[in-house]
């Protein structure tokens, strides 16, 4: 096989199922060896031994993505087992618990934003440099969602962690550029996984206390209409497979449900008309000829 993957080495976090495992056997089909890490010990025993018993390179790793030491340690074992560090997927992540703002407790913040933000930064912390070290350039990819295009009621905590994440990946970006390592946000809609039973991995340090859960009724009927809303969406195989492809056409963005464009065009219409009032104000609408300051 002869690609631009072909060779090369892939980290991915929360790679024992769902869309971590159908990124893995889809970049192992592009020749690439596949460190999968993951906090579920036996699912990703299991997943490993599929994807070996089908002939591709791959290695196992524990690891919780709230913890950079086992970030390291899984970087360390990539490094010593396939030589070098080409890509970083940072897909592990939680979808929290649906409520109102007053009904979220501050642990359950707490668990989103650590995996799904610090988990993201840890990797990549963790993981550029080792691909900077070799000069052949490489891929960091991140797995945000549609909720970081677009806020929605009741989901405060996973929509913030989404827009952070794709935030980060514009700023690296055009860091990054310069070594010749291309960052993508992937932002899909709904696919079918179990995000919406992430709570079954949940680590003891966010734990909340009896006194303080919310009212399980409430719990339950987030639950439901959450596992309503992940079953209705695409197969994980499919948002795979486009993946690749844009990784190959360098996209930055990595859209998998075109339906959603009117739904970030209503954004972007709502964001130029305040701008365009902004310019009108009587305030501030003398900036409008002001230099763009930048870093």
């Amino acid at each position: 096989m002869s690609n631009e993957f072909s060779g090369k080495t892939a980290i991915i976090s929360g790679a024992a199922g769902g869309i971590g495992l159908a990124l893995a056997e889809a970049l192992a089909q592009q020749g690439m060896n596949i460190v999968m890490g993951d906090i579920d010990a036996a699912a990703l025993a299991e997943s490993g031994d599929a994807l070996r018993a089908k002939g591709y390179k791959v290695l196992t790793c524990a690891l919780d993505v709230t913890n950079y030491a086992q970030w390291e340690d899984v970087v360390s074992s990539a490094t010593a087992e396939f030589g070098k560090v080409h890509m970083v997927v940072n897909n592990a992540g939680v979808g929290g618990t649906p409520g109102k703002i007053e009904d979220t407790e501050h642990e359950t913040w707490q668990w989103v934003m650590d995996v799904n933000v610090m988990g993201v930064l840890y990797g990549a912390q963790a993981c550029v440099p080792a691909i900077k070290a070799h000069g052949e350039g490489g891929w960091v990819l991140n797995v945000a969602s549609m909720a970081g295009m677009m806020g929605m009621p009741y989901a405060g905590a996973y929509c913030a962690s989404k827009a952070a994440v794709v935030s980060m990946t514009e700023s690296w970006f055009a860091e990054l550029q310069p070594h010749n390592i291309h960052a993508s946000v992937l932002c899909p809609a709904f696919v079918k996984t179990r995000i919406h039973e992430s709570y079954r991995n949940r680590q003891q340090k966010y734990a909340v206390a009896a006194e303080k859960r919310i009212d399980k009724e409430k719990l339950q009927a987030g639950a439901k209409a959450a596992s309503m809303a992940v079953e209705s969406g695409i197969p994980a195989s499919m948002l795979a497979e486009r993946v690749v492809e844009a990784l190959v056409s360098k996209q930055m963005y990595i859209y998998t449900h075109p339906n959603y464009r009117k739904v970030t065009a209503g954004r972007f219409k709502a964001i130029d008309k305040a701008f365009v009032d902004s310019e009108q104000s009587p305030t501030v609408g003398h900036l409008i000829n002001d230099d763009i300051v930048t870093f």
